[in-house]
């Protein structure tokens, strides 16, 4: 509970720190991906990422390396969204990543096996950042993502764990204050892509500790991939080029239909409650 308030709190304080002083350092500026009209801060990441570190106090050191790697990853895509970088270099930095935290925790393994772990790493990585892009969606359901990560730790006594993932849970929550429809602050690459990365890595680590099975964290965030592996299946047939901005995304489309930004937020967080829950029925 302790270092639940103190995610919160650290990631609430940050965030009022980057409205009011930083607020202008990095814009999201309207394309034809947005479904917002006005430029807007996108450096909520920053304050997800600083409150959940806080944890780091209450004995997760066991977890330092996706953490490094998290952190590592945020400082890539923050220097992408400052001076721009190509998309082959953040990619090879996603799966560089997802490489060197797979092997670290896994190796000797079989090769293949290896790969589908690397590859499930990356795309998560991506998915994430795909379905960062309406009000209130990402940092929602991050919290019941990684609360049902939590929980379901705690109940395996995987402490440190369930120590992370409650902090992620909670700084996401402070964030989301200031990122529900109308939305003031986006988490932005610098916070999708590791907590993309992190839903796949402390998905294998809790798998590799035997605190769930193999189809527990792939239930958990279905919803981000089911839309975003759709979306690039239904791009790829098209032979559309994957790296242009678009709006094809489903809960893209349900906001362009009418239901707007707080209905496919709270259709999402429902959808999302309810996989988790599911997910619990076959979590050994």
């Amino acid at each position: 509970a302790v270092s639940a308030l103190l995610a919160f709190a650290g990631a609430f304080a940050c965030v009022r720190l980057l409205l009011s002083r930083f607020g202008a350092f990095t814009l999201d500026q309207p394309n034809e991906r947005s479904l917002h009209e006005r430029p807007v801060p996108r450096t909520g990441g920053i304050a997800i990422l600083a409150g959940s570190v806080t944890a780091f106090a209450f004995g997760v050191s066991a977890l330092w390396l996706p953490i490094a790697l998290a952190v590592a990853l945020a400082a890539i895509s923050l220097v992408d969204d400052v001076v721009g970088l190509p998309p082959l270099a953040r990619l090879a930095g996603h799966v560089l990543a997802a490489t060197v935290l797979a092997w670290y925790l896994l190796a000797p393994i079989h090769p293949v096996l290896f790969l589908i772990l690397v590859l499930a790493v990356a795309w998560m990585t991506n998915a994430y950042n795909f379905m960062d892009g309406s009000d209130g969606l990402a940092g929602g359901m991050s919290v019941i993502g990684f609360g049902a990560y939590a929980l379901a730790a705690q109940l395996a006594g995987a402490t440190a764990l369930a120590t992370f993932g409650v902090a992620l849970a909670a700084a996401s929550c402070a964030f989301l204050f200031s990122n529900f429809h109308p939305a003031r602050i986006f988490m932005g690459d610098v916070g999708s892509i590791p907590l993309g990365f992190l839903a796949g890595a402390l998905g294998i680590i809790g798998w590799h500790e035997s605190a769930w099975g193999p189809a527990f964290p792939i239930l958990v965030f279905s919803p981000f991939v089911a839309d975003a592996t759709l979306t690039l299946m239904r791009r790829l047939l098209r032979r559309e080029k994957l790296w242009q901005a678009h709006r094809e995304h489903y809960y893209q489309r349900l906001v362009l239909m009418g239901l707007g930004h707080r209905g496919v937020a709270l259709v999402a967080y429902a959808v999302m409650l309810t996989v988790a829950a599911t997910a619990f029925l076959v979590r050994e």
